[in-house]
């Protein structure tokens, strides 16, 4: 299942944001709700951003996509395991959170995995882009300039997730799924994703 149905051009602005989803992750571990989290990261600058609004423009994402995962259990690994366990499992909800962000992993990056073909640039970004374009009106009416940032973001999300080296890199590097990622996924019936962690 995806929270998401529609394909949202937002990724624009809410990128991955690993550090600052953690942070929330272990806000709410400890019980506090939303309105809590908001004080407490605002008032104590936790994301260290200049201005509050830009504070709060960070935080509804990371939110959004924690209670996504209507998983207690993840969000507490997420708070509290390795940077490498907690930000797969960040992946996963940034995926359950976007569906051009599933797809992308799954029918691009997953396909790779799957024909143990690890040869990748950002033409196969524009190449996903083109083929979303002709399926759906509503990326068909998205702006070069749009798709250009989203492509970025989707990189950036290799990259931050070791499936690329750097932004540069022309190979994906394999990807070992952990087990606690694995079980979450499984417990919520979305083995569908599971490609996109080099899982067949």
């Amino acid at each position: 299942m995806i929270a998401a149905n529609s394909y949202r051009a937002s990724l624009t602005r809410e990128q991955f944001l690993f550090s600052e989803t953690r942070i929330v992750a272990q806000l709410m571990d400890k019980g506090l709700d939303e309105a809590a989290i908001y004080e407490k990261i605002a008032a104590e600058n936790l994301f260290q951003l200049p201005t509050e609004k830009s504070v709060r423009s960070l935080i509804r994402p990371c939110v959004r996509r924690l209670k996504g995962l209507e998983d207690g259990q993840a969000v507490h690994i997420i708070a509290t395991q390795t940077a490498q366990t907690a930000r797969q499992l960040c992946l996963y909800a940034m995926m359950r959170d976007s569906r051009l962000v599933a797809e992308f992993m799954v029918t691009v990056v997953g396909e790779k995995f799957r024909q143990h073909n690890p040869n990748f640039s950002r033409g196969d970004v524009n190449i996903f882009f083109l083929q979303l374009a002709e399926q759906n009106e509503q990326v068909a009416a998205w702006s070069n300039s749009t798709v250009g940032k989203i492509g970025s973001v989707l990189m950036n999300i290799l990259v931050q997730n070791e499936y690329l080296a750097n932004a540069r890199a022309k190979e994906l590097q394999p990807v070992s799924l952990a087990s606690q990622v694995a079980t979450v996924i499984k417990r919520n019936h979305d083995e569908w994703m599971l490609p996109a962690f080099n899982v067949n």
